[in-house]
């Protein structure tokens, strides 16, 4: 497989943020109260991951070891700025329900964690295209949750009536608990289906290091206790 369709795919299948890495589930959370939420909360980090990744990978050999971290938190928050300002400037609407939830980008794991260990380890263009496979991850991931959500708990989808008119809407998956709800349910299903995921111990671990995400038999932790 070419090298750069490969970051799009594991981006949005192998390595996706929030069904295999479980990720950045905080926004994940509090947005995906309806689809067009999640899809526009997923597009703007998505942004925000392609921009950072790029700058950064370009200047990865400028930047001193020391203030490594600082650096990228830096790039990051200008483009979340930038991303902030359109949004409010172009889609109003969408900037009034997504609320704090934008500025909280500069902060979210996935963006920071692919700075990091992807890349100030790799050139440009591969890192754009990390950023553009974990970025439709992401997004797939919150529109797909905000689309069941809205479906359960008003019987529309993309504001638009899927349901029929005798559906009692069950307004607890428009709630905060109706999050985790669908999370749950969508991870029970990726186990049963032996899709990869953190919660059954199906992820690869990487040379040297990494998660499994099966805690209770990693080896990584006995051989630290041999040490």
């Amino acid at each position: 497989m070419n090298k750069y369709i490969e970051r799009i795919y594991n981006g949005i299948w192998k390595e996706n943020p929030i069904f295999v890495q479980m990720l950045g589930l905080c926004p994940t959370l509090a947005v995906t109260t309806s689809a067009i939420n999640g899809v526009g909360m997923g597009l703007s980090t998505t942004a925000v991951l392609v921009a950072a990744n790029a700058l950064i990978a370009a200047l990865r050999n400028l930047i001193p070891d020391r203030v490594r971290l600082p650096a990228e938190i830096v790039v990051v928050a200008s483009f979340v700025t930038i991303i902030d300002m359109l949004m409010e400037g172009f889609v109003p609407s969408l900037y009034s329900a997504l609320g704090i939830y934008i500025p909280l980008i500069v902060v979210n794991c996935i963006i920071l964690g692919r700075a990091e260990s992807y890349a100030m380890k790799n050139g440009v263009l591969l890192s754009i295209f990390d950023g553009i496979g974990m970025g439709l991850g992401f997004t797939v991931a919150l529109g797909l949750i905000g689309a069941f959500r809205e479906l359960l708990g008003s019987g529309m989808i993309f504001n638009i009536q899927v349901a029929p008119a005798s559906y009692q809407p069950v307004s607890i998956f428009i709630l905060a608990p109706g999050a985790f709800f669908v999370l749950a349910g969508l991870t029970a299903l990726q186990n049963k289906l032996k899709a990869p995921c953190a919660t059954n111990g199906s992820v690869k671990k990487e040379k040297k290091s990494g998660c499994c995400g099966d805690c209770a038999s990693c080896k990584d932790k006995d051989a630290k206790k041999d040490e």
